[in-house]
């Protein structure tokens, strides 16, 4: 039968994984390997996918990818520890030094996404980089420099991986950087609460005949459930320094330390070079491999990669290591003619894949290892705790309606927490306009501090508390691990409308950021579901658009702000689902990729963790105050000031509406005027591409002519809103607006970075705004027809 066919709480053993492709290679990477016992804990609530528990973890998979899991019920024949079969073979020797010039070691740190990674290199940096409890958080190169025992010690932070076959960009990272930087010391961070899949990537590392330490993360969560590890044994078998690690606790970090330094200097007694045998003939065509390589290949490449790697990687159908080989052996159809007749003799030999067998092998060698040396408690208080949560968290029925009350919350917190703070920077922004009013001499200067600085910045200055709130609500979703439950619960709605599951998750971030979100979109495989992701990101309603729904909800809409806000952010992700499914019928046609997603265990997230958060956001839209926002409150001033008008009895509107930005908003009246919005609406969505902020001082500018005490009742008094009576529909129109239109500056280069092409760049821009004209213009002559 297949995987798909088992019912819930059933367990089964795993016969064959069926399929090709990448697909086939990477759920067997994640432990769906013949012999193993995989058991069906619960369907998503809309039946799609499903999740499974295996090797100890938890993992979520399509019924569609499912379905290619060959499995039998009758688990009598379990061999889920299989057999050692002499998988390991020791070479005498210690690893040799590295050849260095000075007291520099370059550690590069490695390890399965939700492994705790980040939260070491934090630790042992003192720098503060994103961390969360759900695969995809580092995407990027972060490097920290720290000294100990009289070496400067270079980490480079990589991207959480589960192998070193590239799959997606930020696997790629990972991979390129170990064979092209060629580091000293590999630091493998493993969750130490889950060996058996954690140590592939051991395996792939030991392939490599480069030093490694592992750090064995989260320690405390192996010794409280009561299971027992002699990592001591386990370092002397394979010749690598294990160390126990809690990198929340700071636990272990000199001990890490101390094993790179003495590793790196060859005083470690352990160290010594092994090779995971691949049985017969396996191991007789990675001979004869070699022999060809070493006959045909640059020297220096193979100085740097070792030449049984490469023969493994060829043996695989790895497509990086292929092209390698390609440009660098003037002789590759020779080398591609031998790779070709010993896969062939090993498929017929074993009527199966060579990368099949590889990824089998090694999973023996890890069930030989930890057979000897790890004594399993089933039942320890962290699965209990998760399968308890989840069974309200995911539950068939009530998992969506716990997500839309989560979301509720959140934005009724970010209002209603937030106004006293928010009320109290008011009072204090409005006491230093008035003491600067009076204590600069009437004239120019008063006007661009006043009018300008305090009105631009403080306008924006005043809601960062509730900036915070929301960003404190999004890292405790990310720590605790429920953002990767949401995945799982939505995954079947983004599968309808052409998008991978996993594109929810740079989706949610959009919430706080377009740029990291966008970056975010590395670990999606399909490089066209890539593409439309970060296309539909900016419709997600990010930080820097807060500050204008607080303004004109707060203003117009004062009886249910919650209500309203919960009700703007989910038309962003409607829009951006609508727009991914046209994308994907039209332009951007493509074949779905599989979803395979670890679910962690729930944790408890710290509160340095999350105040870490919090002030990462406050610091970032602080720099914004005294950067762009400054700068771009004083140029809208500017412009509202000059020319200066002849009749020195002029208006304070008369002259407003002759300046420079008045013109400005005249000249763009055609365009938006179909919408409801009048000029000075249209300079601040001008204005607004520089950074969404700068709507809110834009207005603040444009109306510190009006009367009334705060922005809120100068808005009012204005008009620019009113419609009939009402200041609701124009107010809703603009809010919608704001909300769907082109990316600001950062976004833009964030998609050409990604995307690698300045065309899907250009193409967000006239995209998005072409969206937010359409669906306004709908919700504005409906609204008055209505």
């Amino acid at each position: 039968m297949n995987l798909s066919e088992l019912k819930t709480g059933r367990k089964a053993l795993i016969n064959k994984v069926k399929g090709t492709g990448s697909f086939r290679k990477r759920i067997m990477e994640m432990g769906f390997v013949e012999g193993k016992t995989v058991e069906v804990i619960k369907n998503a609530p809309l039946q799609d996918p499903v999740e499974y528990r295996i090797m100890g973890y938890n993992v979520s998979i399509r019924k569609a990818e499912a379905a290619l899991i060959e499995v039998s019920e009758d688990c009598s024949t379990q061999n889920d520890t299989q057999k050692d079969n002499g998988l390991h073979v020791v070479e005498p020797g210690k690893v040799a030094n590295a050849q260095r010039q000075d007291n520099v070691i370059n550690v590069a740190l490695v390890g399965n996404p939700n492994s705790g990674k980040t939260t070491l290199f934090n630790y042992i940096s003192g720098l503060r980089e994103k961390v969360g409890n759900y695969g995809g958080v580092t995407v990027s190169l972060k490097t920290a420099e720290v000294k100990f025992g009289g070496y400067t010690i270079k980490i480079t932070d990589l991207p959480g991986t589960y192998s070193l076959t590239a799959y997606s960009d930020d696997e790629k990272i990972v991979h390129d950087f170990i064979i092209d930087q060629v580091p000293d010391i590999v630091l493998n961070v493993v969750d130490a609460s889950n060996l058996e899949r954690n140590l592939f990537l051991t395996t792939q590392l030991i392939d490599m005949d480069i030093k490694v330490v592992v750090a064995l993360n989260m320690y405390d969560e192996l010794e409280n459930s009561g299971t027992k590890f002699d990592y001591g044994l386990l370092s002397k078998m394979t010749g690598i320094p294990f160390v126990p690690t809690v990198a929340t606790k700071k636990t272990g970090i000199e001990d890490i330390l101390a094993r790179i330094v003495s590793f790196y200097n060859g005083e470690e007694d352990i160290s010594r070079h092994i090779h995971i045998n691949y049985g017969h003939p396996v191991e007789d065509s990675i001979k004869r491999i070699r022999e060809v390589l070493e006959k045909h290949t640059d020297v220096n490449f193979l100085s740097t990669i070792s030449p049984r790697y490469t023969a493994l990687k060829l043996l695989e159908n790895d497509g990086d290591f292929n092209n390698r080989v390609r440009n660098l052996s003037p002789d590759y159809r020779e080398i591609s003619s031998v790779v070709e007749k010993e896969k062939g003799i090993i498929n017929e030999h074993f009527e199966d894949e060579t990368e099949n067998l590889i990824t089998g092998a090694k999973y023996g060698f890890i069930a030989g290892a930890l057979k000897e040396t790890l004594t399993v408690n089933d039942s320890s208080p962290s699965a209990v705790r998760t399968r308890r949560i989840d069974e309200f968290a995911t539950h068939r029925i009530w998992g969506i309606p716990i997500f839309l009350a989560f979301m509720w919350l959140m934005f009724q917190a970010t209002f209603t927490i937030g106004e006293h703070p928010m009320n109290f920077i008011e009072f204090l922004i409005d006491g230093t306009a008035d003491f600067m009013a009076g204590f600069i001499p009437q004239g120019m200067l008063n006007d661009l501090i006043v009018d300008g600085i305090i009105a631009g910045v403080g306008g924006v200055l005043v809601f960062l508390p509730n900036i915070l709130i929301l960003f404190f609500f999004i890292s405790f979703f990310e720590d605790t691990g429920y953002m990767a439950r949401v995945v799982f619960i939505v995954d079947r709605v983004m599968h309808r409308i052409g998008l991978h599951g996993k594109s929810f998750i740079p989706m949610l971030i959009g919430f706080g950021c377009s740029v990291p979100a966008i970056m975010a979109t590395r670990t999606i495989n399909s490089k066209k579901n890539r593409i439309v992701t970060m296309l539909v990101i900016p419709f997600m309603s990010c930080g820097a658009k807060l500050p204008v729904y607080i303004l004109i909800i707060g203003t117009f809409f004062p009886d249910n702000p919650a209500m309203m806000l919960f009700a703007v952010y989910t038309i962003g992700v409607f829009i951006a689902m609508l727009s991914s499914l046209l994308l994907k019928k039209t332009i951007l046609r493509g074949e779905d990729a599989p979803f395979v997603m670890e679910l962690p265990p729930y944790r408890i997230p710290t509160l340095k963790s999350t105040s870490y958060h919090m002030w990462d956001k406050a610091s970032q839209y602080l720099k914004k105050m005294g950067g762009i926002i400054l700068a771009a409150s004083i140029v809208v001033w500017a412009l509202g000031y000059f020319p200066r008008p002849a009749d020195e009895d002029a208006t304070d509107l008369s002259v407003l509406e002759n300046s420079y930005i008045g013109r400005i908003g005249r000249i763009s009246e055609p365009v938006f005027e179909p919408l409801g919005f009048d000029w000075k609406s249209n300079v601040a969505i001008v204005t607004g591409f520089a950074a969404k902020e700068i709507v809110v001082s834009t207005l603040s500018i444009l109306h510190s002519t009006e009367e009334g005490d705060d922005l809120s009742e100068r808005l009012i008094n204005s008009g620019s809103f009113e419609h009939n009576g009402s200041h609701r529909l124009k107010s809703f129109t603009f809010l919608i607006f704001i909300l769907l239109y082109l990316p600001c500056i950062a976004t833009v280069v964030a998609v050409k970075n990604e995307s690698g092409k300045w065309k899907w760049a250009i193409f967000s821009i006239f995209f998005t705004t072409s969206v937010a004209w359409i669906v306004s213009f709908a919700v504005f002559n409906i609204g008055k027809f209505l």
